[in-house]
């Protein structure tokens, strides 16, 4: 990883909803979770839950990925 992309990555990982975000991803592991879950396992609001995920898409830290009717987001390594 270069040095650009990790320093993105810190500076998104520095806000503790998107840290919060992230931490139950990885412990969800390769199956993700659906951002319905999300939302309820952090209790955070579903727009303020879209907004923390964009960045977190945005930074590469986030995959997500459409099954059926919901959208799922797995952590990427």
């Amino acid at each position: 990883m270069d040095t650009d992309t990790a320093a993105r990555c810190l500076a998104e990982l520095g806000q503790p909803t998107r840290l919060a975000v992230y931490r139950l991803l990885v412990e969800a592991g390769p199956e993700g979770l659906p951002v319905g879950a999300i939302g309820r396992t952090l209790e955070v609001a579903p727009s303020t839950l879209s907004h923390h995920l964009s960045h977190l898409v945005w930074s590469g830290l986030v995959a997500q990925r459409r099954q059926g009717r919901s959208l799922r987001c797995t952590a990427r390594y």
